[in-house]
């Protein structure tokens, strides 16, 4: 009976996620292009493609470097949103609404959005700016490397910060108050009690924001290709964007699916390194 009911989950798993997963390892190793199909065994080349591109490396710096950027302030974000709703009295019920409202909105909408508030032509964004005298000239907002990866990241911190606060909310609820009580009876302060027994206990819904941040931030994509289309000068290119070059510009799905093994294999490793370190976090304890 057990099995019967786990058979609808089986066959979606295998038909949406292990059968793409095999013919993306098949076009790996195959010479495939957009149009032309399957044209024969090209495993060496289609990696070797790779790490010949002026393009990979930058990708893939600019990729880890967004996603440490993206991962400490969402997390810490996050967290602090979530503590001060805990701590928020009769406004709770707002505070955690207002937090949350943004994550309704999709991300290639919120990038549009964003895209039209940063622009020089129609945003309002530099209107403002002048009119209050915090500015004497237009701020290029997406026109330089690191301008563009700051505003970039504003968007997703502004995008997704409700939804990690929830899961930290979460969290944080499942802590006892008794704890708390007994460490305020025996003297300790608010950083004491943040440090010795709200971290330990938020562990596990600190490790899971942190496997869905770092996980979303390495397969960015909508925000980059909207807002900046990887420039100024192919600056801010990410690896999913790279997959894109090479499938839908270049149309060579073989590099591409190349691209897209080559970062699943990383996904894995940075995975791996976090479950483990939280299991042998959790067997310390």
């Amino acid at each position: 009976m057990g099995l019967l009911y786990a058979t609808p989950t089986v066959i979606f798993v295998a038909v949406f996620f292990i059968a793409p997963l095999g013919l993306v390892a098949n076009m790996s190793a195959s010479h495939w292009t957009l149009l032309g199909g399957n044209k024969g065994f090209n495993l060496p080349d289609n990696y070797g493609t790779i790490a010949d591109s002026s393009l990979f490396w930058p990708a893939v710096v600019f990729t880890f470097e967004y996603t440490i950027l993206a991962t400490v302030l969402l997390i810490g974000m996050g967290l602090g949103l979530a503590l001060l709703i805990q701590s928020g009295g009769k406004w709770k019920g707002f505070l955690r609404t207002a937090f949350l409202l943004p994550s309704a909105m999709g991300l290639a909408s919120a990038s549009l959005l964003f895209y039209g508030l940063y622009s020089n032509q129609i945003g309002p964004m530099n209107p403002i700016l002048q009119a209050m005298h915090l500015t004497s000239s237009p701020i290029q907002f997406l026109e330089e490397p690191l301008s563009a990866l700051w505003w970039t990241t504003f968007l997703i911190v502004w995008r997704f910060a409700g939804f990690y606060m929830l899961i930290l909310l979460v969290g944080l609820q499942t802590i006892p108050r008794d704890l708390y009580e007994s460490a305020s009876i025996d003297g300790a302060n608010r950083w004491t009690t943040f440090r010795f027994i709200t971290i330990p206990l938020l562990r596990r819904s600190l490790a899971l924001s942190l496997i869905l941040c770092i996980t979303g931030s390495m397969l960015a994509f909508d925000q980059f290709y909207i807002l900046t289309q990887g420039g100024p000068d192919n600056s801010t290119v990410t690896i999913v964007e790279l997959i894109y070059h090479y499938a839908f510009q270049s149309q060579n799905l073989g590099t591409a699916a190349a691209l897209s093994v080559v970062l699943l294999g990383i996904l894995l490793i940075v995975n791996a390194i976090q479950f483990l370190r939280l299991r042998g976090a959790e067997d310390f304890r």
